[in-house]
């Protein structure tokens, strides 16, 4: 079965066909730029983008990929949680097209998308497995059992990690998105050169929190005399950086010492970051449980994922043509 992956939860408009003997067919995304100005995602805005782009990138898949709609053997959507406003519009393209072609349509839980995407160009998910949810919206760990059973044992109480991320970089003058600009000058700098807090750091606490380290930085940026040399952003991007690296890895690997998931896994826009994914492997190597991060071009959202977790849902035989709805909010639920 040939899947079209529809993904519109946030800021990306992106589609990907991808069958599970050929793998990924095609994977197009066009990006909202114009977000860059306003240092975060403008609901509005991006509801507007995503009407723009729909059409011209699925017409782009198409020509890519060498297929015509006819080949389409089912449609996967992402339906929540996210914006309301993108979400309705990728779920409204989707049903329109399965009424269209008359192809089965389902729906896919984002959390669930990005978990699979550890299966695009790798095997079937290894389990019991711990896997830490790290993006913009999302700093999550779950257990993961067997696919389609998921139970989220940790969660942010405040901000996600990409959050943070993006706010100290809005504070440091580096762009947006904020976890390359902050990799980017980080990797310059020292990261032992401020020892900024890392909370939440009690045994046995599976939880996050991200807002102390924020205001830690603000609080340290607004104490210089003048305005923060290149040397100083470096370093500051650099210590915040290795204290969300540090909470992360460490959180995680607790989790799955203390459960006995024999794998890690990564999933998310933040699995992207070069010292998270070094940290990680090398912290499981040393307590002898396998590694496993989704390619970078999947880290982000992405058509792909949301194929490759639509094809499972299709294959047993889903179709939510005529009931789907979207959510802005909501944990991943087991359905097998």
């Amino acid at each position: 079965m040939i899947v079209l992956g529809i993904e519109t939860s946030c800021d990306d408009t992106s589609f990907a066909f991808f069958s599970r003997d050929r793998g990924v067919i095609a994977n197009l995304t066009a990006n909202q730029l114009i977000h860059d100005h306003y240092g975060g995602v403008v609901p509005e805005i991006a509801s507007r983008e995503h009407v723009r782009n729909l059409l011209p990138v699925f017409d782009a898949l198409l020509k890519r990929s060498g297929l015509t709609a006819s080949d389409i053997g089912g449609i996967g959507v992402t339906n929540g949680p996210g914006l309301v406003g993108s979400l309705l519009v990728g779920v409204g393209f989707a049903k329109s097209l399965g009424l269209a072609l008359n192809r089965p349509v389902v729906g896919v839980h984002h959390i669930e998308a990005h978990i699979l995407s550890n299966e695009i160009e790798d095997s079937a998910l290894k389990t019991p497995s711990i896997v830490l949810v790290v993006s913009g919206g999302h700093t999550s760990l779950y257990r993961v059992d067997r696919v389609g059973s998921y139970d989220r044992v940790g969660n942010t109480r405040d901000d996600a990690a990409g959050e943070c991320f993006d706010k100290i970089a809005k504070l440091l003058n580096l762009g947006f998105p904020g976890g390359p600009a902050i990799q980017r000058v980080g990797a310059e700098g020292n990261p032992e050169a401020i020892r900024f807090p890392r909370a939440m750091m009690v045994p046995g606490d599976r939880d996050f929190s991200f807002s102390g380290l924020k205001t830690a930085v603000r609080v340290y940026v607004e104490r210089q005399s003048s305005d923060p040399s290149p040397s100083l952003v470096a370093d500051v991007a650099a210590s915040a950086q290795e204290a969300i690296v540090d909470v992360l890895t460490e959180k995680t690997i607790a989790c799955a010492v203390d459960s006995g998931a024999a794998h890690v896994y990564l999933a998310g826009g933040v699995a992207a970051n070069g010292p998270l994914r070094e940290r990680m492997a090398r912290v499981c190597e040393k307590n002898h449980i396998t590694y496993h991060a989704p390619l970078l071009e999947y880290c982000t959202d992405n058509g792909a994922m949301v194929a490759c977790a639509a094809e499972r849902h299709l294959v047993a035989g889903r179709d939510d043509r005529t009931t789907l709805d979207v959510f802005a909010r909501g944990v991943v639920t087991s359905w097998a």
